[in-house]
């Protein structure tokens, strides 16, 4: 399972670290969706030149980044087309170096991150949500962040940013990361909701329903063995299916994200609980060691884990908020516990069931399903206790076909149809029950 984790994740980091090539072979793909096939899965492995390059925005460009130094001080360099103001702090388990940056392009050198040197082990960069970007350095363990600063550009030379640290004890790291989050309490508005209004009380009957595109901005997800990142596949399907969900006039259609940005897993929980959710369907792609594994699955959350499979595919899709650099939340310790809540919470988790199981029929009509093709694992993003939740792992990007079916127009929309049918299914079966009862 270790062994399958892993390298899960390093596929994942390797695809953040990778984001300017990567980027720019998925919007080939996305503009390859009106006649997909093998030429254009090749042109879009391809893709990676200067013209294309031309697409991107406007704004300070970082074009190189290295690390100097040792295990006894070592140094983070980034070359900058202008002058930016970071923020520089740590996050602790694991060990953690994070610099937010205003809204930049990333036009690193291939390869750029993967190998570390001293007290850094890695990093990986990308934008984190709208109008802001972020670097993560991997820690060989605890440091001291000695300086950092901002040279400005002069004679020629670009602005180079730089972070210089030194070692440090446990115990020195844990007091700076809570200074830092201490700073900052004052100003740090609880930032969730934003963008998502909930309607006015009694205003709408319709069944709020709250789509999911897994991963985004500096969390790409999975890679494609043609490159094509999970992010970008998950926001096209979802766009898909919401549009589909909106034309039949039942449902008031939210997501999580729309647009290329990175969203905590709490925050998703807590937007579907916000808005007082009918039903919250998050959507992702699966990855594998083998590429001949390959199909749809739905899961839907439980304590334990179906199988060792669905174990590391649990893991690896809860390894988001670490890999963006994201400080993860202690239990509450003093949330309520009682037998309301757990008997809600049971009832809500029944009710994924059946969801999932009105998916896994319909699903069967539309695409390849997995051979076991509903299953259930430690999920954080389906945790709502009073929300009914599942997912849906499209299919596997390693498996070159299930990753031509991903990027294909005809597939996304007999797929979404299929999940709205099963949408619908579930709501006439809960109005019957209730009737019954």
């Amino acid at each position: 399972m270790a062994a399958g984790l892993a390298l899960r994740i390093r596929r994942r980091e390797s695809a953040m670290i990778h984001l300017r090539g990567a980027r720019l072979k998925a919007v080939l793909a996305v503009l390859l969706m009106l006649s997909p096939g093998p030429a254009d899965l090749a042109m879009a492995a391809a893709a990676d030149g200067p013209d294309a390059a031309a697409a991107e925005p406007a704004g300070p460009v970082m074009t190189d980044a290295r690390i100097v130094g040792d295990d006894s001080r070592v140094r983070f360099i980034a070359d900058i087309s202008d002058t930016v103001e970071a923020a520089v702090f740590t996050l602790a388990d694991p060990y953690r170096i994070v610099v937010d940056l205003p809204q930049i392009r990333f036009a690193l050198p291939d390869g750029v991150g993967e190998n570390g040197r001293g007290l850094f082990s890695a990093f990986r960069y990308g934008m984190i949500s709208p109008g802001k970007s972020r670097i993560v350095i991997d820690l060989t363990g605890p440091v001291k962040i000695d300086k950092s600063f901002v040279v400005p550009k002069a004679d020629g030379q670009p602005a180079r940013l730089v972070v210089d640290v030194v070692p440090a004890s446990r115990k020195e790291f844990l007091e700076a990361t809570l200074r830092y989050r201490d700073s900052q309490s004052a100003q740090a508005d609880t930032k969730r909701n934003q963008g998502f209004v909930p309607r006015p009380e009694g205003s709408d009957s319709r069944e709020i329903i709250v789509i999911d595109p897994g991963h985004g901005g500096i969390d790409a997800g999975a890679t494609g063995v043609a490159g094509t990142l999970e992010k970008n596949i998950t926001l096209t399907f979802a766009k898909v299916l919401g549009e589909k969900l909106k034309e039949t006039g039942r449902y008031d259609v939210r997501y999580t994200r729309e647009d290329d940005s990175f969203v905590a897993l709490g925050e998703r929980v807590s937007i579907a609980r916000s808005l007082g959710a009918s039903l919250f369907v998050s959507i992702h792609a699966n990855s594998f060691s083998s590429k001949a594994i390959r199909g749809t699955v739905v899961y839907t959350v439980s304590d334990g884990a179906a199988d060792k499979m669905a174990a590391e595919i649990a893991a690896s899709e809860n390894q988001s908020d670490v890999l963006a650099g994201v400080e993860l939340d202690q239990e509450d310790s003093d949330g309520v516990r009682d037998i309301l809540f757990d008997l809600t919470r049971r009832e809500t988790r029944n009710f994924g069931v059946v969801f999932a199981q009105n998916l896994v029929k319909n699903l069967r009509e539309a695409t390849t399903m997995f051979k076991i093709p509903h299953q259930q694992a430690g999920f954080k993003v389906l945790e709502a206790p009073d929300v009914p939740s599942a997912m849906i792992e499209l299919g596997y990007l390693s498996n070159p076909n299930d990753e031509k079916q991903l990027l294909s127009e005809k597939w996304q929309d007999k797929t979404a149809e299929s999940v709205v049918k099963a949408i619908g299914s579930y709501f006439e079966g809960r109005v019957i029950r209730k009737a019954e009862q």
